[in-house]
């Protein structure tokens, strides 16, 4: 009944996480070929300004709406810049060019920056802006406990991605795993 112009289906564990595997030679050399514009602003002059400039934009726009009050404010500031980094840094995966055959498909931004290397200076910096955000918001929250568990909800969304435990780890229930979303490349 299988023969062989049929594929046959592969099971996987119900698991949620997943590690991704290591790239082959094949992917390694074609991400050493050429630099990887995805990733390399984030070392560029003024790289690390945006994340303040954003900062006090967002600030300033939620600070301006009627009937928003400071502490809601400061809340919905950390909360909107935590979304977008996590949406920027750690859900997208791939890079927006094709001149790299697909070399870096499989890795979100986080894990494309300075070549997967960890502790660097634009990722310490990259950690420490959400953490300082925290403390801003919560201290100007009153250390109000609602506020204070949303911050600190937030902060655990934004930090544990970026901590090396979670390098290559993946959350499956949200985006599903790999081999589902792109059977044809199996």
């Amino acid at each position: 009944m299988n023969d062989g112009s049929k594929k046959s289906r592969r099971r996987r564990s119900s698991s949620l996480l997943y590690q991704e595997p290591q790239e082959s030679m094949e992917h390694l050399n074609d991400q050493a070929a050429i630099p990887n514009l995805n990733a390399n602003w984030v070392n560029a002059k003024g790289a690390w300004v945006i994340h303040i400039v954003l900062i006090v934009a967002l600030k300033i726009l939620f600070s301006i709406i009627p009937g928003i009050e400071r502490d809601t404010a400061w809340t919905l500031t950390n909360l909107t810049y935590m979304f977008g980094s996590y949406l920027m840094f750690h859900w997208v995966r791939g890079i927006p060019f094709e001149f790299n055959a697909g070399a870096f498909d499989n890795l979100n931004m986080w894990e494309q920056m300075d070549n997967g290397d960890q502790f660097t200076p634009t990722k310490k910096f990259l950690l420490s802006v959400p953490i300082c955000l925290f403390l801003a918001s919560t201290h100007y929250t009153h250390y109000d406990l609602t506020y204070f568990t949303i911050n600190t909800l937030a902060l655990l969304g934004v930090i544990v991605p970026k901590l090396p435990v979670s390098h290559r780890l993946r959350v499956s229930f949200l985006s599903g795993h790999p081999d589902d979303r792109y059977p044809d490349e199996r």
